[in-house]
């Protein structure tokens, strides 16, 4: 008879499945076909030998996808409602990054919000963050060194399922440390008594919040490219062109060569961040390309 539980690390072949009452099972995955990601509601099997296999993924309530190396759809995470992402001051931040992360949350209906962390080696923060705090993100200042910002921070969590992401070094790991404690440690103590003689690397793992909310660590990545369907579905990722777009002459207009575009109107009065149409245009000739690929 088939099992329930929840995916709260994921491995290359092999995921830690925690069932209702709270115990963590080493399981394997069942055929190549089967790719459970963390957050994953799963079906799972004990066999005769002991063994754990995980034979059905649930259907999922939201997913955070990107591109992977051939230019095909993968999920990163699912049924999350929340995406934080991670900045610092080093290494510089990556605006088309964030702006990409951002647009992925807004297609896929998850809150966000941006994390500026590594307060404690700068002055101030970077102005650019007014622009996201002006159309509607929260941003929240850190330091896991100084502890600061860290209730500010654990307010977010709330009753969410996070996903933390962000570039390598940005703090990630410290701020863990510093919010969870015992929790991140415990899920060390399961992978390495689970695990113990297997050559892995984690792709993500979830962990409990003692106040409240999950968060899922995913690992630093250098580039990331959302999935989008269509060229066209990139503007919905840009909360400032959705609330313009009704105003536009064509209903179809990409913002980009069309006449009477309320977007490129709202640009020219610096309604409308540069940067963020750049890198909408950006993103938007991905996409393009992507889908020709």
């Amino acid at each position: 008879m088939a099992k329930t539980g929840l995916v709260v690390a994921r491995f290359k072949r092999h995921a830690l499945v925690e069932d209702p009452a709270g115990d963590v099972h080493d399981c394997q995955i069942l055929g190549r076909r089967l790719r459970p990601v963390v957050g994953d509601n799963v079906e799972w099997r004990r066999e005769r030998d002991g063994s754990c296999i995980v034979q059905a993924v649930r259907k999922r309530e939201s997913m955070l996808q990107r591109l992977n190396s051939r230019g095909r759809p993968e999920v990163v995470a699912a049924n999350l409602s929340q995406l934080l992402v991670v900045l610092a001051p080093h290494p510089e931040p990556d605006w088309f990054l964030v702006d990409r992360y951002l647009c992925a949350a807004e297609l896929a209906g998850l809150k966000a919000a941006i994390v500026f962390n590594k307060m404690d080696l700068v002055e101030n923060a970077p102005d650019t963050l007014k622009v996201y705090r002006i159309i509607g993100y929260r941003v929240v200042l850190t330091s896991a060194v100084a502890t600061t910002g860290l209730g500010e921070l654990e307010q977010l969590f709330g009753a969410e399922r996070s996903a933390l992401i962000g570039q390598s070094g940005v703090g990630k790991s410290s701020l863990f440390n510093e919010l969870l404690g015992e929790a991140v440690q415990r899920v060390g103590r399961l992978s390495g008594r689970l695990l113990q003689g297997r050559h892995t690397t984690t792709t993500s793992v979830l962990h409990r919040h003692p106040g409240g909310g999950e968060i899922i660590d995913s690992p630093g990545v250098r580039n990331y490219a959302p999935h989008i369907q269509r060229a066209a579905d990139v503007q919905l990722g840009f909360r400032e062109f959705v609330s313009r777009r009704d105003q536009c002459r064509f209903d179809d207009c990409t913002h980009r060569a069309e006449p009477d575009c309320a977007v490129k109107a709202a640009l020219e009065e610096g309604i409308i961040d540069g940067g963020r149409y750049e890198n909408y245009n950006k993103l938007y000739e991905q996409t393009v390309a992507a889908r020709a690929y």
